[in-house]
């Protein structure tokens, strides 16, 4: 793969504090469906995931457990693994910020900021939200509590370490102008710009008052305290601090998949602690709204928690993570409600998709004696099966995955509405027919490479089911996407409903 482009994306590590909800599963369905579609493209690609393990919130839980903080760390990560292989999520790291490789890399990047005069010793006083793990002003405060989780903030004074982020505002502004793109959607970089603009305050990046994290390597009574820690598995993950040529391979990160209320911190603070230690800052960042429940944001507090694994118990995995994708513009706040996973369900994958490839193995089944035809070259429908894969790459490159899919499905709309127009079910056997059959197959062969990110298990079984070998997920775009490459003679299977018809 050497000579194939680098992809890194990311997600955000997920506290262990609680099992894992329906928020981590969509940012996480989001960065999985964009690198297999990056695979797609033939780039090198590296996805990460993992656990953020450490700080007083961690702490706590555990000892409300009555368990050591690593032995509750060790019950709870294994869970978000599990629950990402049952998403059929395809990460290839998972990084847990207990581990070694993690601690030298914080360590390294500590001690660069330090020597080059950013982080200085201060007496912090302020109010802090232990939830957040990030500290308000009184005009941050909704009627004196955290704006995010609804509760009370504590009043601390400690001495700290600071990061001198006020040194940062100028550059910060020069860096985003001269990289226009980095922020999507747009009106995100926006947000950013503003609070930039509005002047920074230097951060505590190190407490005394609990023990549960990474020391400074000068001044060992003080543990790192959350961005420090958090942010850097992003370069800890790659090889900073322990694997020089990995990090180089794979840094600038191409895209950090985040939600919005961690924007100040992943698009402000990290790109000044980065700049500080001398490294790039990432590419870019793809921000995304909440799945919210009730038009509430998921939380432990609310107790409006959507477990993703019971959901998938009730429409399988690819239903649920097309609802994911296709249902809300990626950006967007969107309200998650079962009637409409159910809905979008019926609509798009059990009437659109699955009638198609249902309709056309049982004409082919009954009228070509189960060989599939071969397409036409001049085929009406090899305008839209252009059309389709001009724009799916056009939206997955703009990391809008709901624009994406609905750019795939207009090709099945226009094959099942090709077939509605010539009714082969009513034809004889013969050129006629074996003209649009082989324009459908061809048509969900090209459908199920471009649905593939989204729903691989589904594009599998379609492409096995209309006689073609191999992985999907190994066709490389946009040549096998390229109108005219269904072999023909080869034999179709109509085999159970790819989705049966679910009920409220």
């Amino acid at each position: 793969m050497a000579d194939s482009r680098a992809f890194y994306a990311t997600t955000p590590i997920y506290y262990v504090n609680a099992k894992p909800h329906l928020g981590h599963a969509y940012t996480t369905i989001i960065g999985d469906a964009l690198c297999r579609w990056h695979r797609l493209l033939g780039d090198d690609v590296h996805f990460l995931t993992g656990t953020d393990e450490h700080g007083l919130k961690i702490q706590q839980a555990a000892d409300a457990a009555g368990m050591a903080p690593q032995a509750f760390a060790d019950s709870i990560a294994p869970l978000f693994a599990d629950a990402w292989k049952r998403l059929n999520i395809s990460n290839d790291d998972f990084i847990r910020t207990t581990e070694s490789r993690h601690r030298l890399g914080v360590q390294k990047l500590l001690q660069a900021c330090y020597d080059n005069g950013d982080i200085e010793l201060d007496t912090y006083r302020g109010l802090y939200c232990v939830a957040c793990e990030a500290y308000f002003t009184e005009d941050d405060l909704v009627e004196g509590n955290c704006p995010i989780h609804k509760k009370p903030v504590e009043q601390v004074q400690e001495e700290n370490y600071f990061f001198r982020l006020s040194r940062y505002g100028d550059r910060l502004l020069q860096w985003y102008a001269d990289h226009p793109g980095a922020i999507v959607p747009d009106y995100r970089m926006n947000e950013v710009i503003g609070f930039i603009k509005q002047g920074l305050l230097d951060f505590s990046i190190s407490r005394t008052s609990f023990s549960w994290g990474i020391p400074l390597p000068w001044d060992d009574k003080h543990v790192t305290y959350v961005w420090f820690d958090a942010l850097a598995n992003y370069i800890t993950a790659v090889g900073y601090g322990t694997d020089d040529d990995r990090f180089n391979r794979h840094w600038p990160v191409d895209f950090h998949m985040i939600g919005k209320d961690i924007i100040r911190f992943h698009c402000v603070y990290w790109p000044a602690m980065l700049m500080s230690a001398g490294l790039e800052p990432p590419k870019g960042w793809a921000v995304g709204g909440w799945l919210l429940v009730g038009g509430e944001k998921m939380s432990k507090t609310t107790g409006n928690v959507v477990n993703p694994l019971d959901l998938i118990d009730d429409i399988g995995v690819d239903g649920f993570r097309y609802y994911v994708l296709a249902e809300t513009p990626y950006g967007a706040d969107g309200d998650f409600t079962y009637e409409g996973l159910i809905g979008r369900y019926n609509s798009d994958l059990a009437n659109n998709l699955g009638n198609l490839l249902s309709r056309v193995a049982t004409v082919v089944g009954k009228k070509c004696d189960g060989i599939g035809p071969r397409p036409r070259p001049d085929s009406p429908l090899a305008v839209a099966a252009a059309e389709a894969l001009a724009e799916t790459t056009a939206r997955w490159h703009e990391v809008q995955p709901s624009r994406a899919l609905e750019a795939t499905w207009q090709l099945i709309r226009a094959t099942n509405a090709h077939l509605e127009t010539n009714e082969p079910w009513k034809a004889e056997p013969g050129p006629d027919l074996d003209a649009v059959m082989g324009d459908a197959l061809e048509a969900l062969r090209i459908v199920a490479i471009l649905a593939s990110p989204a729903v691989p298990d589904t594009a599998q079984a379609v492409w096995e089911r209309i006689g073609m070998t191999g992985a999907v997920a190994d066709q490389r775009l946009p040549r096998d996407a390229q109108w005219g490459g269904y072999p023909g003679g080869v034999t179709v299977v109509k085999g159970d409903p790819l989705f049966p018809r679910r009920q409220l």
